[in-house]
Order: C-alpha cells, then structure tokens, then sequence
C-alpha cells in the first residue's frame, strides 16, 4: 500500500496545499485499490458497502461482478455530510520548532480530508482556535470555498506563532452550539491543556456527542519525544511554548516520571473517548499521511 508520507519541511517549502493534497489523496486512493483493503471501490463517492440486512435492490451487480464485493448504489442525499475541521492553532502544536512539525502536520493533514470531502461531494467548514476562535468558515461545498480554505490553510504555514495559550476545552464547548446540523467533527489538537483540568476537556467532548455530532479525534504528537521522551542522555533546557517556563535537566532524570505522567493522561483520554463514542486516533508526525485518511474512511463508512 502506498505510504503518503512528505517530509514536513518540504511542505512549508513547496506550499502549495492544494496541488500537495491532491497528490497525497490520489495516491492514497490507488494504493488502496492495490492492498487488501479494496473495501473502497474506485468511485467511492457513489458506492459504499453493502450491509446485511438492508434492500438488496441499490446492489450494483456490474461491480460485483468485478469485485466480488456487494456495493450498493449511493444517492445525492446520502452523500452530503457535513464535516467541521478544528485546528488546534496553540504554541504548543509549533513543537518541534526546527520544522514547526505539529502544526505543520495537521495543516496538511486538513487539506488533505478537505480534497477528499470535496471529492465526496461533502460540505466542510474549517475552524482554527488556539484560547478562542480565530477563523471559522461557513460550511460548504463549492470549489471555491474549497479553494479559500487552502489560500487559509496556507497562510498558517508561515504565520507566526502565536501569543496566546490553548484553551481546547472552552473552544470545543463554543463550536459545540454554534453548529447547527448534525455534523461530523473533525479535531486535531495536542490537547494540552492543563493535565489536572482535564475534566474539563472531557465534558466539552461529551458537549459535542450531547448534541448528536460525530467526533473523530487526532491526537497530534511527535511520538518520539512527546509521548517516550526519547533525548539523548545529556543536560538539556526544555521550554513551555505556552508558559515560557525553562528548566534545566539531565533527561534521563525525568524520563520514567515524564513518561508516567503523559502516559496517565494519554490512557484517560482514550477511556473517556470510548466511553462518549468518540474515535481517538494517535496521529504520529512522525507516521505520514495514511493514517489520517484511512482513519476517515473507516469513520465515514461507518456514518451510513
């Protein structure tokens, strides 16, 4: 199967978000055709699996026939979702600084799902936020509101880094009662707020499954460092990019309580998401872009 994988400097190099995310999706899609999860036919945005139980009527026999996988015929209504995409736009997710790997990371993995809604004919609005919300699109389908969401989809690459902290949780309650219709809601976020508010975190994510959304979650981290704290054993001076705050250690020193502590975090997040129903993925910068889109997938074929 082919890997979308891009260097992460390459991309705030080459820019060009909507011809990059073509490229990754495309390429995605004909890998898919090739592996052994051929679960998606190659007019995906019409078909979608048959499950037991229903009409067999909307079964498209020309595509069994070639698959030997029962698709149903998809109509117009059925395909238009409404998906709203969250940019965690904090200091935080400007970690690691040399290539600014987190932020940089979920700005290509939005225009990447953004590509592929347009694709399915699906309407997608995007929010960005970091204590409050910075930009939060209507919601729709048109190629050129697409377009506008990769010139701001863009814009972020080379922003500066903002001033302002993470507040995830207030966000989320906000963008809760903003949306109106049913939607799927799409977050990517370091979700670092104050580990001991986490409570709070955990009730507006439940604010959104109250209101009927749907809500897929990538947990965006540089797995290596972040979540193993994998430094070489010299002194280092780590900095909140939040706070500022500096402080001076041997890594091996804080590495177990480090990795203790995050992993804490890290477990109650994901038993909170089971017990709401909501799909927490950990999206590794470090993984490429399959990830993403394939944990989409899965999600959307399991919205019918």
């Amino acid at each position: 199967m082919a890997t979308a994988t891009l260097d992460l400097k390459q991309v705030r190099e080459l820019g060009n978000l909507e011809f990059l995310a073509r490229q990754m999706v495309e390429g995605f899609i004909t890998g898919l055709h090739k592996s052994p999860f051929h679960g998606f036919s190659v007019e995906f945005a019409e078909h979608r699996l048959y499950n037991t139980g229903e009409t067999t009527r909307h079964i498209d026999w020309k595509v069994f026939a070639k698959t030997d996988r029962l698709y149903t015929k998809r109509y117009e209504e059925e395909t238009n979702l409404r998906c709203q995409l969250l940019l965690d736009i904090s200091p935080s997710m400007y970690y690691p600084e040399e290539t600014r790997g987190k932020i940089t990371f979920s700005i290509m993995a939005a225009a990447c799902l953004a590509y592929l809604l347009q694709k399915q004919k699906d309407a997608v609005s995007l929010c960005t936020f970091d204590d409050k919300i910075e930009v939060h699109t209507p919601t729709r389908s048109t190629p050129t509101h697409i377009h506008k969401l990769f010139v701001t989809l863009e814009g972020l690459l080379h922003a500066p880094k903002p001033a302002q902290k993470t507040a995830v949780a207030e966000v989320i309650h906000q963008i809760a009662d903003k949306i109106g219709k049913r939607s799927l809601v799409i977050i990517f976020s370091d979700m670092f707020e104050n580990i001991s508010q986490a409570d709070h975190l955990f009730s507006a994510l439940q604010h959104l499954k109250h209101n009927q959304h749907e809500v897929l979650l990538f947990h965006t981290v540089d797995k290596k460092t972040e979540t193993e704290f994998d430094f070489d054993d010299r002194p280092y001076e780590f900095i909140d990019l939040e706070s500022g705050e500096r402080v001076k250690v041997q890594a091996s020193q804080v590495k177990d309580y480090y990795r203790k502590h995050i992993q804490e975090f890290n477990n109650a997040l994901k038993l909170k998401c089971g017990q709401y129903k909501i799909d927490f993925i950990e999206a590794d910068i470090r993984q490429g872009f399959d990830q993403i889109l394939y944990a989409y997938l899965v999600k959307r074929g399991r919205m019918h």
